[in-house]
């Protein structure tokens, strides 16, 4: 659906929003956006002094709020998201699935503890919110919109993140499988990848020094914001009310990058070439062909390195 670009359209008023893990970062970040566009909004954290601040700093630049205090996961805890949206404010329409936590090591160091938390809070926490949103929704019969927080580690896989690449993966696998289910509710299902200065990606050695200096107040450095598309948490949080908005309701399905000054349509996983054995293959063909035909060009891993400009 095209619009007239100089019609204002991304006007929420009257919809409800849970954002999960919008207590601080790019969960309150989205909140913001949400509010700001006329969206009620359930926010949620664990820290129920970070919640009920995140509620005060939105209610206070005029939008509406509450604060549940749950950590996602379980089906109860979907269940509280989405019954305080209701009981609020009288419906559901938007649920951001954003609550994470990191557990990072190597495969040989990661524990069943540090794998399920993190599956736990991101991939069943998705799972059990979304089920719970689409529930609600369908009853409604009004349509809606999912907005699943995804990763570049769950687009490309990430050293020392085993749990956190999986979980993402799967995350846009789930956009992709529910935007079909939900099309004829006419629920729209899109992944978002966002990347931007927060305290997880502080942690990577590249970007500490420009989101430290941004702290102090410098800007980041364009190489950055354009090159990388790696900026502040607002700037990833446009993304948010547009999807949400009649402007998107034509878009389902997707995986969708945002950072900085960059706006990214990411590729679903397809084949890339092929080769063809009469009869099938043996392990000696395979051995014979792949270097020519199917592997000459092997896929690349990972999330590359930002380039830095030499002084």
């Amino acid at each position: 659906m095209r619009r007239d670009p100089f019609v204002p359209s991304i006007d929420l008023t009257g919809k409800v929003a849970v954002v999960t893990g919008s207590g601080r970062g790019l969960g309150l970040a989205y909140a913001h956006a949400l509010a700001a566009h006329g969206a009620c909004v359930v926010v949620n954290d664990i820290d129920e002094a970070v919640a009920d601040q995140a509620v005060k700093s939105i209610t206070e630049a005029g939008g509406r709020a509450v604060a549940e205090v749950v950590p996602v996961g379980t089906a109860e805890a979907a269940d509280r998201l989405v019954g305080r949206a209701v009981t609020e404010f009288g419906r559901l329409d938007i649920l951001v699935t954003n609550a994470g936590i990191l557990r990072d090591k190597v495969l040989w160091k990661m524990t069943d503890d540090d794998f399920d938390a993190v599956i736990t809070t991101h991939l069943r926490g998705t799972f059990t919110c979304a089920r719970a949103a689409a529930v609600r929704l369908r009853e409604q019969g009004e349509g809606g919109t999912l907005i699943l927080v995804g990763s570049p580690a769950g687009q490309r896989g990430n050293f020392g993140q085993t749990n956190y690449s999986a979980a993402k993966a799967g995350i846009a696998a789930m956009a992709r499988t529910w935007s079909m289910e939900l099309a004829r509710a006419n629920i729209t299902v899109n992944a978002i990848v966002p990347v931007a200065a927060t305290a997880m990606t502080e942690t990577i050695p590249a970007f500490a020094p420009y989101v430290r200096a941004m702290k102090d107040g410098a800007p980041l450095p364009g190489f950055l914001r354009k090159g990388e598309g790696f900026g502040t948490p607002e700037d990833c949080a446009a993304l948010v009310p547009f999807l949400a908005s009649e402007a998107a309701r034509d878009i389902t399905g997707q995986a969708i990058g945002i950072g900085g000054d960059k706006v990214a349509l990411w590729s679903h996983p397809q084949e890339v070439r092929a080769a063809y054995a009469d009869g099938g293959w043996s392990p000696d063909a395979l051995a014979d062909a792949w270097h020519t035909s199917v592997g000459a060009v092997p896929e690349g891993v990972g999330i590359p390195a930002p380039k830095i400009p030499e002084v």
